[in-house]
């Protein structure tokens, strides 16, 4: 027995409230079970329970053993005096007020089913298992499981929301330096987010504006803040970038990320930072108003549009500059442009409406629908057990299920735990 499970009891009245009797005998009907408490005190606040036909209104403790008061202390704690009940599992001492009177105490172990302490153990046996409703989550009820995974995915962007509006506010409410922050971060990927969002904070977006009109310089300049102007190799190109990047040093005082920072480890060619930095230079030498253009497009082949850049001629036949490789033409692939929609585009879009006072975010959640759902391990285990995903938003959706509460045994605050408890 754990606290949390007598909270959850409690909230949820998974217990025989019928013919209820405190350890004293008083009959006792609850009228309200209160709001639970997250902060510190009481852990069920305005609380209305009847004691032998008197109505009180309080709070209620929770403990696994009535001992359990004296040893938090609670005896010498003002904000436990306003308690009207107190709710054990095991009444093995009587609590007192200051004034030496009881405190009326509800030992809860009597008055709940064997059925359902049987639901709970089997959740959180210690067997191993992926995730602890592996072998109920496929026969939960349809509508509160996609209810529940529209919530979920509603958290998840509420999460990403915080930290785009800390750049936000860095940047002085600046959508379009934002945008450019947070997509750099995308292009890197996971090997080279952080590194590359580094590099996007290494200098004023105003740069990026007043280069935006020649490629090339906008090029040296990305490739140079990103350190990767700093070795020295063979070649014209090379030694053309590097031109320009000394210049645009010298005439904006910039000073590049430290070196290492940026990796080609682990990373499959196309994904070289090298490449990803070029095509990231012709998307902003072709929109000068990027942010603006995102904002109107509502639909996913517009984006697709939008995002249809390759990299300068170079990158053809290169993926360093030290070695040539076959050619290829290396445009933006839709299952990048799909990343880059889930985790950047969907989630500022979702900020700035927020801004603005707009709840309205069923164009949002219809980009998300049409995208095909990310593979992944998660996914993959889900698939297993026959949890089917059509498109991104319920991919998002399960990252989330699993990550914040699967993965943190959070089942008595998930839709699906509570279920198959309530079940019993």
């Amino acid at each position: 027995m754990n606290e949390n499970l007598l909270h959850f009891l409690w909230k949820l009245k998974l217990f025989s409230v019928k013919k209820l009797k405190s350890t004293n005998g008083e009959i006792i009907h609850i009228i309200s079970n209160g709001i639970h408490n997250l902060n510190t005190g009481p852990d069920f606040l305005n609380a209305k329970i009847e004691i032998e036909n008197q109505v009180w209104a309080g709070n209620v403790e929770i403990h696994i053993n009535s001992s359990d008061w004296y040893k938090h202390n609670h005896e010498a704690d003002k904000n436990y005096d306003a308690v009207i009940l107190h709710v054990v599992w095991e009444h093995d001492v009587e609590i007192f007020r200051n004034n030496n009177a009881k405190i009326v105490t509800l030992e809860l172990k009597n008055y709940i089913s064997k059925a359902v302490l049987n639901s709970y153990n089997q959740l959180f046996s210690k067997n191993k298992k992926w995730i602890n409703c592996e072998n109920d989550i496929q026969f939960i009820d349809s509508f509160i499981f996609e209810n529940w995974l529209e919530r979920l995915y509603f958290e998840r962007l509420e999460q990403k929301s915080s930290s785009i509006q800390e750049i936000l506010t860095t940047n002085n409410n600046n959508w379009e330096a934002t945008l450019f922050m947070l997509l750099a971060k995308s292009f890197g990927l996971k090997v080279n987010g952080d590194a590359f969002l580094n590099f996007a904070n290494s200098f004023d977006f105003s740069i990026v504006r007043k280069v935006s009109n020649n490629v090339e310089q906008l090029e040296a300049l990305f490739l140079g803040q990103a350190g990767l102007l700093s070795n020295k190799y063979e070649s014209i190109y090379f030694e053309k970038l590097n031109r320009e990047y000394e210049y645009l040093k010298v005439k904006f005082k910039l000073t590049p990320i430290l070196g290492g920072q940026v990796q080609f480890f682990r990373l499959r060619p196309n994904n070289f930072p090298t490449i990803r930095l070029s095509q990231l230079a012709f998307l902003y030498s072709k929109y000068q108003n990027l942010f603006s253009k995102i904002i109107e497009i509502d639909s996913l082949e517009l984006f697709y549009s939008l995002f249809e850049v390759s990299t300068f001629p170079f990158w053809e036949t290169h993926f360093t500059f030290d070695k040539e490789s076959k050619k290829s033409t290396k445009k933006l692939t839709k299952s990048f442009i799909d990343l880059i929609l889930i985790n950047t585009i969907i989630p500022l879009k979702f900020v700035y409406l927020k801004n603005l006072g707009k709840n309205e975010y069923s164009s949002l959640f219809a980009i998300l629908e049409n995208i095909k759902p990310e593979k992944n391990s998660i996914i993959s285990r889900y698939n297993d057990l026959n949890i089917e995903s059509p498109n991104a938003f319920k991919t998002q959706a399960l990252l989330q299920l699993k990550n914040e509460y699967c993965s943190k045994q959070l089942c008595l605050q998930c839709a699906i735990g509570k279920t198959i408890l309530k079940k019993s």
